[in-house]
């Protein structure tokens, strides 16, 4: 191929990837979480999520927690949609099994809410119903660690 030809062909792919290059910004803008708005970070969330007390027996607030939901279809890791007392989204939950953990299992891309992040604590768990076997909670928190600790009652 002629050199002009070349040039010409390189110029027309880079001037087209101008026009074709999808809009990253705007994706960093859209909410993370499937279904979710800002005007959605009231209880329920929508979507796919189940309130997790109606799939597992456990109590509708967990003391501690909050009011949990989940798409059954991302379990056991998750996320986990955690509510107040007042149904306002607190935090997100992702519960990764010890074994996937020792496993050195990648869990990359995992979604949160479109709000700042306060602070994340990671905590041990022996297992509870929805997910018996032996697993890490790793929870975003959207709200102050006094907001948090709130939520024991």
């Amino acid at each position: 191929m002629k050199p002009l030809a070349l040039q010409t062909l390189v110029a027309t792919v880079g001037v087209g990837m101008l026009f074709t290059t999808p809009d990253t910004a705007k994706g960093q803008r859209e909410s993370p979480l499937p279904g979710t708005s800002t005007a959605q970070l009231q209880e329920p969330p929508g979507g796919k999520y189940k309130k997790v007390s109606t799939l597992v027996p456990l109590p509708d607030f967990i003391p501690g927690l909050g009011t949990l939901y989940v798409d059954p279809a991302t379990l056991p890791a998750g996320p986990f949609l955690a509510y107040d007392h007042q149904g306002h989204l607190v935090s997100s939950i992702y519960m990764i099994p010890l074994k996937d953990m020792n496993g050195q299992k990648a869990f990359t891309g995992l979604k949160i809410a479109p709000v700042a992040a306060d602070h994340v604590d990671i905590v041990f768990n022996a297992g509870h119903p929805g997910v018996a076997e032996p697993h890490y909670h790793i929870t975003v928190w959207y709200v102050s660690a006094q907001r948090a600790a709130a939520l024991a009652k």
